[in-house]
């Protein structure tokens, strides 16, 4: 017993052990009930609904309060009221009361615009079906008269597409549009639930946005509380990046969406095309969705005017392409700058697996999501390159044969033909 060391390495490897073991019993339990846990989680989800949603309102509407507060109401209120204090909540209130009411206007507005137009085109194609098909068939007969065998089989898969959504319309759209008021009768106390989610989320919005700063302190308190200054320091600066990603790539999509819509409306009026406010709205709601929202948009609104006119169909991909371009290269990097700094590979990476784990949220926020997530492992790796006196750049790894094992500096293969130019790229 003399001779016994304690050696603090044993005792670190023995916890480190016991928590990897504690960890594995952990998740093995939780795939075990993971149906219980996934019921508890959309249960405790759905009485939050109104709570979330109320947070994600007065998330979208910050700017626009501070905007109304500090142009419009801060004047203002500094001749109404003596008080530093009295100025200040006067100022507040009638921002978050202007912007609530400016984001109900545009809301109003907008279906009151959207919604009888497109229940109108809805109703029109359902009635006009049978003549587009006929207009359809006889364009495809004389532009294949020449090729029976693939006349054929383009008559053959338009038989087939023209029965499959007739016999939609007929056993679902059309009782669903006649009987829409039976429809919404008998969902009423699930409409009603909806209403009042969000009249309460509107009430939390308000509550949130004018005591923004005390709700910020808050969080900010327990974030030091818990953490060492300097991780609670790293911590601040992460949230600041990650709400300069989500408010500059999600406001900015929003407009760009917004500004493509009107165009397409413009466009399609002046080349008199059919259904222009239908097809404006999905262009433009598409659109939110990078990389693929062009595409999603184009196909069934390109088989809306196909149905109409071939000739226009053509016109309208062009006119689509042409737009799509302009968004693209001209307007999109106006509006969003650098809010996505990734290459259109992980764009499309990050909606697709956006996608898959949230459906169509997971296609909006996706691209901001992986954004945050890469800039902070590129963070973690370039920390952990510093310490270890090696490269940072991506450039250096490019072509990498070795390193050089005193200097660190990297050797390329000399069977590589990449010029130089294109390496330091990277």
């Amino acid at each position: 017993m003399k001779n016994f060391k304690f050696d603090g390495r044993y005792l670190q490897a023995g916890i480190t052990a016991l928590l990897v073991i504690f960890c594995c019993i952990v998740f093995y339990m939780i795939f075990q009930r993971w149906d219980a846990i996934r019921l508890a989680v959309t249960g405790i989800v759905g009485i939050l609904t109104p709570f979330i949603w109320g947070a994600v309102l007065a998330y979208l509407l910050c700017p626009m309060m501070k905007f109304f507060q500090h142009g419009l109401f801060a004047p203002l209120a500094s001749k109404m009221a003596k008080k530093e204090r009295a100025r200040f909540a006067l100022a507040r209130a009638m921002s978050v009361l202007l912007s609530v009411i400016v984001a109900l206007l545009i809301v109003t507005a907008l279906l009151w615009l959207i919604i009888p137009r497109f229940y109108e085109s809805i109703q029109s194609i359902i009635l006009a079906a049978p003549g587009y098909y006929n207009s359809i068939n006889d364009f495809a007969t004389e532009m294949l008269e020449n090729y029976p065998e693939l006349e054929g089989v383009v008559t053959g898969w338009a038989n087939q597409i023209y029965n499959n959504m007739n016999t939609w319309i007929e056993t679902e759209l059309q009782p669903q549009m006649t009987d829409l008021v039976g429809i919404l009768s008998n969902r009423l106390l699930g409409i009603l639930s909806v209403v009042l989610n969000i009249f309460i989320a509107i009430i939390v919005s308000c509550y949130l946005l004018y005591n923004k700063e005390k709700f910020g302190g808050q969080i900010k308190r327990i974030i030091y509380s818990v953490l060492p200054t300097d991780y609670a320091e790293s911590v601040m600066r992460s949230l600041a990046f990650i709400d300069k990603v989500f408010m500059g790539f999600l406001g900015g999509k929003l407009i760009d969406s917004a500004i493509i819509g009107v165009l397409c409306f413009i466009g399609c009026s002046i080349l008199n095309m059919p259904y222009v406010t239908l097809i404006s709205v999905i262009v433009g709601v598409t659109n939110i969705i990078p990389y693929f929202g062009p595409f999603i948009g184009a196909i069934p609104c390109a088989f809306i005017v196909l149905m109409v006119d071939p000739v226009k169909c053509l016109i309208f991909i062009v006119f689509i392409f042409a737009l799509q371009q302009f968004d693209g290269n001209i307007l999109g990097p106006k509006i969003l700058g650098s809010s996505v700094g990734i290459s259109g590979f992980w764009v499309m990476f990050a909606i697709i697996v956006g996608n898959g784990l949230l459906g169509f949220t997971g296609m909006l926020i996706g691209v901001p999501m992986f954004v945050v997530l890469s800039t902070g492992f590129n963070k973690l790796v370039e920390s952990v390159l510093k310490k270890r006196g090696l490269p940072t750049e991506t450039a250096s790894y490019t072509c990498l044969d070795h390193l050089d094992p005193v200097t660190h500096q990297p050797i390329r293969r000399k069977d590589e033909d990449v010029p130089d130019e294109i390496i330091e790229e990277q």
